[in-house]
């Protein structure tokens, strides 16, 4: 999808914004030098850890926005509007682990019975798009293999982000997409 290069500088770029505007309450320029290459429409998550504890995460599933400006878009908001979580403060920026997820274009996984979709999920691979009528939850790649989840509890756990039941993803109303991810640190 995009290069080592300019997935370090996607990082680079969250903790630029978020420590600009701690300091200023604005939106940070696009530098003039960026990779080329962030010009392409991509989907964007980027997530904040402390502690090794979820500090807030917030993206773009769908490729909305070039990869640059949907960064820092979603910094600022995985820093001051993700609603589980206070607002980051100067004190605590220094302490925090930022992580940039780069995403493929979300594929609906079309089975003919709900077991297939053990067939067709990798955990480690995978990230998951549930969507019920106007529900929709979605849980990246990393998520089920930090947690140790195996297929049914992500499915199960990708389910209750979009706030409707765990057994859900049975259903033959419920949309389940597949997406990758590339995880910059």
């Amino acid at each position: 999808m995009i290069s080592d290069k300019a997935g370090e500088y996607l990082v680079d770029i969250a903790k630029q914004t978020i420590e600009h505007y701690i300091k200023t309450k604005e939106k940070l320029e696009i530098p003039e030098d960026y990779p080329i290459e962030l010009d392409e429409k991509l989907g964007v998550f980027v997530t904040l850890n402390k502690n090794n504890e979820l500090r807030g995460c917030i993206g773009y599933a769908e490729p909305i926005e070039s990869a640059i400006n949907a960064t820092i878009e979603v910094a600022i908001a995985a820093a001051f509007r993700d609603p589980r979580f206070s607002a980051v403060t100067k004190d605590e920026f220094p302490i925090l682990d930022l992580e940039v997820t780069v995403l493929s274009k979300p594929e609906l996984i079309v089975v003919a019975h709900p077991d297939q979709y053990f067939d067709e999920i990798e955990i480690g691979r995978d990230g998951l798009i549930i969507q019920k009528g106007y529900s929709r939850g979605l849980l990246l790649p990393q998520v089920a293999t930090e947690n140790a989840f195996g297929i049914e509890e992500f499915l199960e756990n990708t389910c209750m982000k979009a706030g409707i039941s765990a057994d859900s993803w049975m259903d033959e109303s419920c949309d389940v997409y597949r997406f990758q991810g590339q995880i910059f640190k």
